[in-house]
């Protein structure tokens, strides 16, 4: 190794090292092809379904042979499929990414669509360059790093956050009775009745001469609710009526599991007309990978001058293009609704059956809780303050669910987090099930003989996964 980045390799080992102290080193791994898939984002299974997976192949066949049969005819030459060679201001542009994005467009009931290489780039190129010096941005306090890093970004002079999916006070405290978060975490947030009523007192918010941006994700990946975007909506019209409210949803992981035809929770609401700005992302539900801002014609105009994540990185290939066309084809022709049957029945049965586990097992809210609120997304989270040692027992089991801790989630909510998908069996969740119930006992067994958190041996072959 050059000597010179000993110096530097030896400071960057030490915050590792305190890092892995504190037990929250993060490491790459693979999962294993024979486990059973409890992890992933994929909801809907697309990018594993086979009539998917034959129409993007006969899509880039076709593509090919068209290249090909140019070049014999002396006409343009090879299309360019692996690489668009460019940015989206420079040389990589298309007819197809244009029509692409009319086409998503239209699909979720939007004026315009910008496509941008995922929706985090999406998310921090909208909030790093339209809010400016005198505008306010207001954040659901647990919104994704992407919001975090394009607030970062922006010229807003003020960026308020408010308690996790509470509108009012009154919504903050309760949120631990309902299930909004789990018990014994409350926000020292005000709700966004709060936040809006005292900026409103200020005359530029007050006049409409600085706006002010509302930030919510449709589906929170790690709690797995859905947000009150009615009451949001209900709220930005009290406090802002001159009309300087503008909601910005995030829909990475609600499009695909809400709405007809997986349109996502702004559609199933008929809240096209209420919301500023959605940021859809192709890598969850639908299977690929990717990300488009809805939006007004006028946005997607100022956003193709200014978003800095737009301007200067190289556009989708043609691959990734044909893949999101693909699979907004399926989505058209109702090929999600029997997916979608499948994955609500599934999301019943799990709950179901984690409750009768804990109930049987009786163990203490530190080993193991979840939610008594049946959830209403494929995200169900296993509260435990040993979230490392069960997620591990689980992979030996063969069943791949990863462990969600601090600074990912607060301190004092981590969790196992289960994310379900619509090629799930009932099978694999009482398999699954069965190795949570096995690594409880454990845990029961070793703080009796006063040995702490339990290394457990994995299930016998036979509770195992089929895959």
């Amino acid at each position: 190794m050059p000597e010179i980045g000993r110096q530097l390799d030896a400071k960057l080992s030490a915050l590792l090292a305190r890092r892995k102290l504190h037990d929250r080193l993060r490491y790459l791994s693979n999962t294993p092809r024979n486990s059973a898939d409890f992890s992933s984002n994929g909801y809907l299974s697309l990018s594993a379904n086979l009539a998917v997976q034959k129409s993007l192949l006969a899509r880039l066949a076709a593509e090919v042979s068209a290249s090909q049969e140019s070049d014999r005819s002396s006409g343009p030459r090879n299309r360019s499929i692996l690489g668009s060679g460019g940015s989206r201001l420079l040389d990589g542009n298309s007819s197809f990414a244009e029509s692409l994005e009319s086409k998503i467009a239209a699909f979720h009931g939007a004026e315009a669509a910008l496509l941008f290489t995922s929706a985090y780039e999406a998310n921090s190129g909208l909030l790093g360059c339209i809010p400016r010096v005198g505008d306010v941005i207001v954040y659901d306090e647990l919104i994704h790093a992407s919001v975090h890093d394009g607030m970062r970004m922006s010229r807003a002079t003020n960026k308020l956050p408010f308690a996790h999916d509470s509108v009012t006070d009154a919504g903050r405290r309760q949120c631990t009775r309902v299930g909004k978060s789990e018990p014994g975490q409350q926000s020292g947030n005000p709700g966004l009745d709060d936040v809006l009523r005292r900026l409103s007192e200020a005359e530029q918010v007050r006049n409409g001469a600085s706006n002010v941006f509302i930030c919510v994700e449709g589906l929170y990946s790690m709690d797995g609710d859905v947000v009150s975007l009615a009451e949001v909506v209900r709220s930005v019209d009290r406090h802002l009526p001159s009309g300087n409210g503008y909601i910005v949803v995030d829909e990475a992981h609600s499009v695909g599991v809400f709405g007809d035809d997986g349109r996502g929770l702004v559609c199933q609401l008929g809240l096209e007309d209420r919301v500023w700005a959605r940021v859809v992302g192709f890598g969850k539900a639908m299977g690929c990978a990717g990300g488009v801002i809805l939006c007004s014609s006028t946005t997607r105009s100022y956003l193709i001058n200014y978003a800095r994540s737009l301007i200067y990185t190289t556009s989708m290939a043609f691959t990734s293009l044909a893949s999101i066309d693909v699979v907004y084809n399926y989505l058209m022709a109702g090929g999600a609704g029997p997916l979608r049957r499948d994955l609500e029945k599934l999301i019943r049965y799990t709950h179901h059956q984690l409750c009768v586990l804990c109930a049987r097992l009786q163990a203490d809210r530190h080993t193991l809780h979840i939610r008594d609120v049946p959830p209403n997304s494929p995200i169900i989270p296993i509260f435990t303050d040993y979230p490392r040692s069960l997620a591990e027992h689980c992979q030996r089991s063969g069943f791949m669910v990863r462990p969600i801790v601090a600074p990912t989630v607060p301190i004092g909510s981590e969790r196992v987090r289960v994310c379900l998908h619509s090629a799930n069996t009932t099978e694999e969740v009482d398999g699954l099930c069965n190795a949570i119930s096995i690594w409880v006992r454990g845990q029961d067994l070793a703080r009796a003989q006063g040995d702490g958190v339990a290394a457990l041996p994995s299930c016998s072959e036979k509770d195992k996964p089929r895959l």
